[in-house]
């Protein structure tokens, strides 16, 4: 009998040991369970970080990107409108040499006159400030403004046949138009 009752309290112990297994490896599978959420979870947050650190990082380089442009942009607007005011002055020069070449080409006055057009004219093509070509040129409007307008065989069409003023442009951007006249 003592046998019987050991060999019951045996299963009991076993019974009681496999519940106890069973509960340890629901409790197991259950911290296993949480852990692959939190790690999902915490996989999830690391790519969203990630994602708006890329999207940062390009909004910065297009941020850096347009302000470069638009001081570039501000440079060439300020050039262009500097020269613009100074063109003048340099018409007025050239006015006053074809004046003065008709009375005395030897005049020392009139070589000062050249040599200060011919400095002026340097400084603006060392800016990159380019004269328009207009005469014998086809007329353009996005370089030239035709003031007259004359019907002449000996010409081709939308000829250039009179420069009146000349047109400078900076970086392909137009400062002043020139003002011709047109053939045809």
């Amino acid at each position: 009998m003592e046998e019987k009752n050991l060999n019951e309290e045996n299963l009991e112990k076993e019974e009681t040991n496999a519940e106890a297994e069973e509960t340890t490896e629901t409790a197991e599978g259950e911290v296993i369970d949480e852990t692959e959420v939190k790690i999902a979870e915490l996989e999830q947050k690391a790519a969203d970080n990630f994602d708006k650190y890329q999207r940062c990082l390009a909004e910065f380089d297009n941020f850096r990107k347009r302000t470069s442009k638009e001081k570039a942009s501000m440079y060439d607007d300020g050039v262009r409108d500097t020269v613009e005011k100074l063109l003048p002055v340099v018409d007025n020069l050239e006015r006053a040499i074809l004046a003065q070449e008709k009375a005395d080409a030897e005049d020392p006055f009139l070589k000062g006159v050249q040599m200060t057009l011919k400095q002026f004219l340097e400084i603006l093509q060392g800016m990159g400030v380019e004269e328009i070509k207009a005469l014998g040129e086809q007329f353009d409007p996005n370089l030239h403004a035709a003031v007259a307008h004359e019907d002449d065989d000996a010409y081709g069409e939308n000829e250039i046949i009179q420069e009146m003023l000349k047109g400078y442009q900076y970086k392909d951007k137009v400062i002043r138009h020139s003002m011709v006249k047109v053939a045809n």
